[in-house]
C-alpha cells in the first residue's frame, strides 16, 4: 500500500513543505492528498482541528501528524535513509535545532509569512523578527563551521535541513540580508532538487487561493 501524505497549500504552508521534504529524505513512495484551503476548511486548519491535521502521513495502519513526529516515525522505519547524522553528538545537535525551529521563531513566522510566488526587494522587517533572524543565522553558521557544509550537518541533507528549508524561502521572498556563509546555505537549500520541485508545483496553484494569515 502506498503511503499518503496529506498537505495543504504548497505556496503558503511551511509545515506542508517540511512534511513533504521529510518523506523525500526517507526515500519512500507516497501519494499526495491535498486539503483545499477555502472558507470551509481554513478555520479547521488554523486551529489544528481533530478533523484536519496537516501535514499527516498515513502509512498502512499508522497515521502520524506533526513534522517532528513524522520525522521520528520515518527514521525508525527507514533507518538506512540516514535522516539524522550517524554520530551521537551530531544527532543530538540535529534534534535540538530541529526542535528549536519547530517550536520557536513566532515573530519571524508572523512578520515574514511564507509565499513562494512573490519577491519583495525592500520589505521593512518588523523589529521583533530581528532576534529570530539573528538566532537562525547563528544556528546556520555554527553548523556550517562545525560540519563543513554545504548542508547543516555536512554533505548530506538531514531532518534539520527539511525543517529550516521554509525559512530559507522566506529569506528569499523578503530579500533578507545575510552574512556570506548563511547566504550560501540559503542558496544551497533553494537549489536542492526537492525544494525546486516543490516551488515549481507551488507556482501552479490557483491564484484565487487565499493567503494564510496565520502559520499552521
Amino acid at each position: 500500500m502506498t503511503a499518503i501524505l496529506t498537505l495543504s497549500s504548497k505556496n503558503y504552508s511551511s509545515w506542508s513543505l517540511r512534511g513533504w521534504l521529510l518523506c523525500r529524505l526517507a526515500g519512500i513512495d507516497f501519494a499526495e492528498e491535498m486539503v483545499p484551503v477555502d472558507a470551509s476548511t481554513r478555520a479547521e486548519l488554523l486551529l489544528l482541528s481533530p478533523s484536519v491535521r496537516v501535514p499527516r502521513l498515513t502509512d498502512d495502519a499508522v497515521s502520524v501528524w506533526d513534522t517532528l513526529a513524522i520525522a521520528g516515525y520515518l527514521n525508525e522505519k527507514y533507518p538506512e535513509a540516514g535522516m539524522y547524522p550517524v554520530d551521537l553528538v551530531q544527532r543530538a545537535h540535529c534534534r535540538a535545532i530541529a526542535g528549536e525551529v519547530h517550536s520557536g521563531f513566532y515573530n519571524l513566522r508572523s512578520a515574514l509569512p511564507m509565499n513562494l510566488r512573490v519577491r519583495h526587494e525592500s520589505f521593512k522587517i518588523f523589529s521583533g523578527a530581528r532576534p529570530d533572524i539573528e538566532r537562525i543565522v547563528e544556528i546556520w553558521q555554527d553548523c556550517l563551521a562545525r560540519y563543513g557544509g554545504p548542508f547543516l550537518f555536512g554533505t548530506k541533507p538531514t531532518v534539520a535541513d527539511a525543517m529550516y528549508a521554509p525559512v530559507a524561502t522566506r529569506f528569499v521572498t523578503y530579500n533578507v540580508a545575510l552574512p556570506t556563509a548563511a547566504a550560501a546555505y540559503r542558496d544551497t537549500i533553494m537549489a536542492w532538487a526537492p525544494v525546486q520541485e516543490w516551488i515549481a508545483a507551488a507556482e501552479k496553484e490557483p491564484d484565487e487561493m487565499e493567503e494564510l494569515e496565520v502559520e499552521f
